[in-house]
């Protein structure tokens, strides 16, 4: 309390006591691949803006296209606009030493990445990589590509298993089995098949191209137009000309059972992303990939706005600053579009209090907040019920000559 000798008007600054809590961004992607100049910022993260610059920081005079070039050219071309590229280099696995901060282990490094993807890297080993990688995060999303070679769709449906190590950290064997699909995890979505687009470093070529650099363009485009809370689906991918593979509806029914997002060719829409879903189990309730990114948004962003109340008092008053804020902010998510219900008190709970703050959890040093979310899901399968109607009456006319019969 200031101290006051001298009889006077004095002014006093007060604080409000609101901290807004602002949503953390979504949509910057990080690459991991081989460069088309294999030797340039080895597993060095470097951020990009855009095309020309990943030219100067990547790419030699004649350097010879690569799987890593084709999807940052994608990315953009799809509505990126900013991502980090670790060339790896030529030869060595995406699974890097964490004790030498090599291939992804380098990532840890960078804060703002969202969206991680490998383009063309394919095995066991690499899916196991990324969705690790995104698990230990906890705040980052992995686009999985599928083999550019498929024989047999049912294969698929299978399960790869790796063997991790855990005296160093090092994924050292795997077990294929020939099943391509990564495990179950709600932290990554498995597209399949490849596209043909142009390649961007060779004038006139059309290549077979990995999806995940178009797709976290088209997840980056979607959350700039709509928001995380939108499924990145029945969008169109720039740049793609064809699909190495034409999926029937019979052929998607089963594998979107399976997790695996399909892309489709159709006549009158062109290319489309046609599957939401992540790799969780089918009766899980992160199996959408909108739900899953948009918690991560909310986990990340309450998380940096309330770090003010670490060593705070455990009190009352710190209770009711936490549930304001974190009430207010869930109320923006709420006015975006991202959570169902016609009201807040529908849509989200927030709850810290002398019940979940009891004095055993107070002297333990914790301070615990409830906290209820309704999130929006994708309209996965849109259903229109026809029958016919002889007409000349009203619609409640119908509905009760409906019921009668």
């Amino acid at each position: 309390m200031p101290t006051y000798m001298t009889p006077g008007i004095y002014m006093e600054e007060i604080s409000g006591g609101t901290r807004p809590i602002m949503a953390v961004g979504t949509s910057t992607a990080a690459f991991l691949g081989v460069a088309p100049a294999a030797g340039k910022h080895l597993n060095e993260p470097v951020a990009v803006s855009n095309w020309s610059q990943f030219i100067r920081e990547f790419v030699d005079e004649d350097s010879p296209s690569t799987d890593l070039a084709r999807a940052v050219f994608g990315f953009f071309n799809n509505g990126g606009s900013r991502c980090y590229v670790i060339n790896v280099g030529k030869g060595n696995p995406i699974a890097g030493d964490e004790r030498k901060r090599t291939g992804i282990s380098a990532l840890e490094t960078v804060d703002e990445a969202r969206i991680i993807a490998a383009p063309g890297y394919t095995d066991i080993l690499s899916y196991e990589a990324l969705i690790s990688h995104c698990e230990k995060m906890k705040n980052r999303f992995a686009i999985l590509d599928s083999p550019v070679q498929v024989d047999n769709l049912d294969a698929l449906k299978k399960v790869g298993t790796a063997g991790v190590s855990t005296e160093d950290g090092q994924i050292k064997k795997a077990k294929s089995d020939h099943a391509f699909r990564p495990r179950e995890t709600d932290c990554a979505a498995f597209y399949f098949p490849w596209i043909t687009a142009r390649d961007p470093l060779s004038s006139g070529s059309i290549v077979k191209t990995p999806l995940s650099g178009h797709l976290a363009g088209v997840y980056a485009r979607t959350d700039a137009i709509r928001g995380v809370h939108k499924a990145p689906a029945n969008e169109p991918i720039r740049g793609a000309l064809d699909v190495c593979y034409k999926v029937t509806r019979e052929e998607q029914g089963e594998l979107n059972a399976a997790g695996v997002n399909c892309i489709r060719f159709f006549p009158d829409s062109g290319i489309r992303v046609w599957g939401a879903r992540t790799l969780a189990p089918e009766a899980s309730e992160w199996r959408y990939i909108s739900v899953r990114r948009l918690f991560n948004m909310i986990e990340e962003s309450i998380e940096r706005g309330t770090s003010w109340t670490v060593f705070e008092y455990n009190d009352p008053r710190t209770w009711k600053s936490i549930e304001r804020d974190i009430r207010a902010f869930l109320t923006l998510v709420w006015r975006d579009g991202a959570l169902k219900g016609a009201t807040p008190e529908q849509a989200f709970f927030v709850k810290c209090d002398e019940e979940t703050n009891p004095p055993e959890v107070i002297d333990a040093g914790r301070l615990v907040t409830e906290i209820g979310i309704a999130p929006v899901k994708p309209a996965e399968f849109i259903i229109f019920r026809i029958f016919q109607w002889i007409g000349g009456g009203t619609e409640k006319e119908a509905e009760a000559g409906e019921a009668s019969a």
